[in-house]
């Protein structure tokens, strides 16, 4: 009886670290396709543009990574000169990241 009993204590024991490594493998293969994805995904931008509800006029200049201009959803990506320039012609800063400050521009 007992070795009756360890074989079916060693049958589901290897069942089990089967289906074990099954997940693990599963897994592994899970983290690989996102930090491939993450490897693929564009540099986020320094400095982002807001444009106004219309989409015509500038509302204000934000870094790259201001969480005000995240919930606004109305910004596009610009370069060091398009954020510079827009501030020079009097587009608002934003009061929460201060691109002004990051760019050396007094206020």
């Amino acid at each position: 009886m007992l070795h009756f009993a360890r074989r079916v204590v060693v049958e589901q024991t290897t069942a089990a670290l089967a289906q074990l490594d099954g997940w693990i493998a599963a897994e592994d293969q899970r983290e690989a396709e996102r930090r491939q994805g993450e490897a693929m995904w564009p540099p986020a931008p320094k400095w982002l543009i807001q444009q106004g509800l219309n989409r015509s006029n500038i509302d204000a200049v934000h870094t790259g990574d201001c969480w005000a201009a995240a919930k606004s959803g109305r910004c596009r990506p610009a370069t060091r000169e398009q954020a510079l320039d827009a501030l020079r012609r009097q587009v608002p800063a934003c009061v929460h990241c201060r691109p002004d400050t990051a760019l050396s521009i007094p206020a």
